[in-house]
């Protein structure tokens, strides 16, 4: 158990506001941070972090619902698959904690670090085709019968992921919004937060029911986080997104890296620290690179755009 710990609470804020600015940070990096600067355990963290999620998201999407940058079809596609994702994931996660105890800690957080890298790997493809995709962009998604359920089963398996790693609730659906359903930048945020909102809701409750939350630290961490999240809705207006997004991507795999040396892995310091900043740097030229070639007839060249593209093919404008 923790008291206010202004670290603790620090964490929170730094959190809370990347989380109102971009959609992204609660699962990605609160629950690395419990593991491996507090030494909370896999699965504490975890649930502790789903729960804490489920309440700085519902602030987040109520300010977003409100400024009118939620795009509710989509919201109830990818909810309506993402919540029992959750619910059996956070099931399964228990199942398997329960039957190998403190022995499968160690396969949670080989989890935990691919669920990060993919995340990492996700925002910064991302920022890079930021570009390309400006001329995409709409402001909402129209469905069709085959994208109905493709988005329910795309959901379903982002909230399964959600719900065994808290991870990629904020980077995997915005990932889906900005290059799936192609919406402008503010709904990519607002329509993310809310559906991570959600979807963290029926995973954290599932947790709460399996005794995985320690409340006392999931307070520390809303006491910084619930103004954090209120200050970076402000400022999502002024700050350039792109380099967030860079500078995110980065420090994600940073991240994933420290989790897998915490897993056992030898892992060099040195590359913990300098692979993230020279990834961070060829991401950064690569985007800036975009910016000034000629875009025409932009085409996603990510495979797993194109698998994703074909599962839910692109509606007509609202």
């Amino acid at each position: 158990m923790f008291g206010i710990d202004p670290m603790i609470v620090s964490f929170g804020l730094g959190v809370g506001i990347l989380i109102g600015l971009t959609g992204i940070g609660g699962g990605s990096l609160m629950t690395p941070l419990l593991i491996i600067v507090l030494g909370v355990q896999p699965v504490v963290a975890i649930g502790t972090d789903l729960a804490y999620t489920a309440i700085t998201k519902t602030l987040g999407g109520w300010r977003h619902i409100r400024k009118g940058t939620v795009d509710l079809g989509v919201v109830r596609r990818l909810a309506g698959g993402g919540v029992p994702g959750a619910v059996i994931g956070v099931l399964l996660l228990d199942y398997l904690h329960s039957n190998y105890g403190k022995s499968f800690d160690k396969d949670i957080l080989a989890f935990l670090a691919a669920a990060l890298m993919l995340v990492a790997t996700v925002v910064l493809v991302r920022a890079v085709l930021l570009p390309r995709l400006s001329l995409r962009e709409r402001h909402s998604y129209t469905f069709h019968t085959r994208s109905h359920v493709a988005s329910i089963a795309l959901g379903l398996v982002l909230g399964l992921i959600l719900g065994v790693t808290s991870v990629g609730g904020g980077a995997l659906v915005g990932a889906a919004l900005l290059i799936v359903y192609r919406l402008t930048p503010q709904r990519v945020v607002g329509t993310d937060i809310f559906v991570a909102a959600l979807v963290a809701w029926a995973a954290g409750l599932t947790q709460m029911f399996s005794g995985h939350v320690d409340f006392a630290l999931m307070g520390t961490i809303l006491i910084g986080s619930i103004p954090g999240v209120w200050i970076g809705t402000r400022m999502m207006d002024f700050v350039p997104a792109h380099a967030l997004r860079v500078t995110l991507g980065a420090v994600l795999l940073g991240s994933a890296l420290a989790v897998v040396k915490k897993a056992g892995v030898n892992v060099p310091v040195e590359v913990i620290f300098a692979a993230p900043v020279v990834v961070g740097l060829l991401a950064w030229g690569a985007f800036r690179a975009g910016l000034r070639a000629p875009v025409v007839a932009p085409e996603i060249t990510s495979a797993a755009a194109v698998v994703v593209g074909a599962l839910v093919p692109a509606g007509d404008e609202a």
